[in-house]
C-alpha cells in the first residue's frame, strides 16, 4: 500500500481568473476549505502521511495556510519548481525526495478518500481512470483491458468515453523515462511504446476539475452533498433552516431568514432579517447579507458585504467585495469567452476579490468582473471587465 504521495500544485490556473491573479487555484476556496485541502484530507483518510507539494506560482499562500501540516495529520515537504513547463517537469523536482512507491495527485481536482481508496495498492505504474459523458475537455485513455494503450490529451472527436484523472501510482523508475517530456502523459505513452507495462484502474468516486470559473460551482455543489449538518450561531426565532446545512460559530441567522440545504455559512456572519439563502450556496466568514436579498447555487467569499434587496444566482464572488443595495446577477444561458475559446454555459455574474458596487448594479448573465473594480450606481454590466476596472 502507498504510503507518500506527491501532489502538483504549482500551476497558475490563467483560465480561471480573475480568481487566479490573487491567489493559485489550489487555493481557491470552496465551502470554507482550499481545494488542495481536499486533496490532503483524502489521502490522510487513506493513511497516506508523508506527502511532497511541488509548488511555484504564490507558493506563500500554500506555505502559509497548511504548514507542515501538523494540524490535518500529516508530514509536508514543499519543493519548488521555479518555471511552470508542466505537470512531469513538476514531478521530477521531487527526483530524489521519493522511495520506493508513491502516487501523484493533482492539487487543482476535487478528489474525495473513497476515489482513491482502491488505487492506494495499485502496483506501480498505474493510471487512475474515470468515465465521464463529455470527453472533450480532458485526456483520453486507450485500454486493452486493464491495460493502458495511449493517453491522448484534449481530442476533442473521439467514441472513448474514459479519461484521465491525472491521478497515478508511480515508482522510481517513472524518473528514468521523464528526459525532455513536460507532460506526464507524454512519459506514460514513452514508457508504453518502449515495452512497459501501465495499467488502468477505473473509479466512481468524486473526481472534478477546476478550469473555468463556472467549474468553481460545480464543485461547491459536489461538496456540499457530502457536508455534515452542523448548526453553530444564533437561530433568531421565526429563522426557518432545513436541510443539510452548517452553520459556524458566532453567526446569526435573524428572524424570517430561511436557510435551505445544502448550505454552508461561516463564521461571524449576520444573515438578514428577511434573507433566503437557497440550496447550494456557499458563504465563507465575516459575511453581512442585508435583508430582502436572495442568493441561490453561489459562492460568497470571506468578508464580503452585500446589500439590501439583492437578488443573486450562478454567480462567485470572492473575497472583500462591498456590494451596495439591490444588486442583480441573475442567471441564464450565455457564450462566455476565455482566452480563445467560446463556452455556452448558464451562468450568473464572476466577482473578483476586492470589488466595490455602488447601489442598483445589474450583472448581466457571464459578466466577469476583475480583482479591485469600481462600479458607480445604476449600471448595467456586460462581457468582461479587466482588474481595476472603473465604470462610472
Amino acid at each position: 500500500m502507498m504510503k507518500q504521495a506527491v501532489i502538483l500544485a504549482a500551476g497558475e490556473g490563467q483560465r480561471l481568473r480573475p480568481f487566479t491573479v490573487t491567489k493559485p487555484k489550489t487555493m481557491i476556496a470552496i465551502a470554507g476549505k482550499p481545494i488542495l485541502q481536499y486533496v490532503i484530507e483524502a489521502l490522510a483518510r487513506n493513511g497516506i502521511r508523508n506527502i511532497i507539494i511541488i509548488v511555484g506560482y504564490r507558493k506563500e499562500q500554500v506555505f502559509n495556510y497548511l504548514g507542515a501540516g501538523e494540524k490535518f495529520g500529516v508530514n509536508i515537504v514543499y519543493i519548488t519548481q521555479e518555471k511552470q513547463l508542466g505537470t512531469a517537469h513538476a514531478l521530477i523536482q521531487a527526483k530524489g525526495a521519493v522511495q520506493d512507491e508513491f502516487l501523484v495527485l493533482p492539487g487543482d481536482n476535487l478528489i474525495e478518500a473513497n476515489t482513491i481508496a482502491r488505487f492506494i495498492t495499485a502496483k506501480p505504474q498505474a493510471v487512475l481512470v474515470k468515465k465521464v459523458e463529455n470527453t472533450a475537455r480532458y485526456g483520453v485513455v486507450t485500454t486493452d483491458g486493464d491495460m493502458v494503450r495511449s493517453i491522448e490529451e484534449r481530442t476533442g472527436d473521439t467514441e472513448c468515453d474514459i479519461i484521465n484523472t491525472g491521478i497515478y501510482a508511480f515508482d522510481e523508475r517513472i524518473f528514468d523515462f521523464i528526459e525532455a517530456e513536460l507532460a506526464i502523459p507524454d512519459v506514460i505513452n514513452n514508457m508504453i511504446a518502449q515495452g512497459s507495462a501501465v495499467s488502468a484502474q477505473e473509479t466512481e468516486g468524486t473526481w472534478l476539475d477546476v478550469v473555468y470559473p463556472w467549474d468553481i460551482l460545480s464543485l461547491n455543489n459536489a461538496i456540499l452533498r457530502q457536508i455534515p449538518p452542523s448548526l453553530g450561531g444564533t437561530i433568531e426565532a421565526g429563522a426557518y433552516v432545513k436541510g443539510t446545512v452548517s452553520i459556524g460559530k458566532d453567526t446569526i441567522i435573524h428572524s424570517n431568514s430561511y436557510v435551505f440545504g445544502p448550505a454552508v455559512i461561516g463564521e461571524n456572519c449576520e444573515i438578514g432579517p428577511n434573507v433566503c439563502i437557497l440550496p447550494a450556496t456557499s458563504i465563507g466568514d465575516n459575511v453581512v447579507i442585508s435583508p430582502l436579498s436572495s442568493i441561490e447555487n453561489s459562492v460568497i467569499g470571506k468578508d464580503v458585504n452585500i446589500g439590501p434587496g439583492s437578488i443573486i444566482e450562478d454567480s462567485v464572488i470572492d473575497e472583500s467585495c462591498l456590494i451596495q443595495g439591490r444588486f442583480t446577477a441573475c442567471s441564464d444561458e450565455t457564450e462566455v469567452r476565455i482566452n480563445d475559446e467560446l463556452h455556452q454555459v448558464k451562468i450568473g455574474a464572476m466577482l473578483g476579490v476586492g470589488c466595490n458596487l455602488k447601489s442598483n448594479v445589474v450583472a448581466q448573465p457571464g459578466v466577469i468582473i476583475g480583482n479591485y473594480s469600481q462600479v458607480q450606481a445604476m449600471k448595467l454590466l456586460s462581457g468582461r471587465l479587466p482588474d481595476k476596472s472603473t465604470v462610472f
